[in-house]
């Protein structure tokens, strides 16, 4: 029963948040206009591409081992609500900061056939937080 008509393409094709789904092997299968806002690539640029296009070189390999784990076990932290917050990297090489939490994907036998990850630039927020801690400290040594 489809209680919201075009609900579901309403949100997959926002252009707020990032939302990315993957194969088992982390290319990329979809990405709407939030990841072309975030990221600065467009979807056919993404599309069929690994992640590492968007994880900074020197968080990979973490990163494919935590990917590894959850394709090999079906279950990650990060999709019951808690947030993953972690460095992304733009089109034009920039790092920033998002938020992000995962859903897995199965098929009909319930074996996990990728993820689509929800992301959110929190850079502005991130650099804000940044800044008002170094004040704190600052006013707390001057004390």
């Amino acid at each position: 029963m489809d209680i919201l008509p075009g609900l579901g393409d309403a949100l997959l094709n926002s252009a707020s948040d990032a939302i990315i789904a993957t194969d088992r092997e982390g290319l990329i299968t979809f990405w709407n206009p939030g990841a072309e806002r975030i990221f600065g690539f467009a979807a056919a640029e993404a599309a069929g591409r690994s992640l590492d296009l968007i994880i900074p070189e020197n968080l990979r390999a973490r990163h494919w081992e935590g990917f590894r784990h959850t394709m090999a076990t079906g279950t990650s932290r990060y999709g019951h609500g808690d947030l993953l917050s972690v460095p992304g990297l733009t089109r034009d090489g920039r790092r920033i900061s998002v938020e992000f939490t995962i859903v897995m994907l199965r098929d009909d036998a319930g074996e996990v056939t990728g993820t689509v990850a929800v992301m959110r630039d929190v850079t502005k927020r991130f650099e804000e937080l940044r800044e008002l801690k170094r004040r704190l400290a600052r006013a707390g040594a001057s004390s």
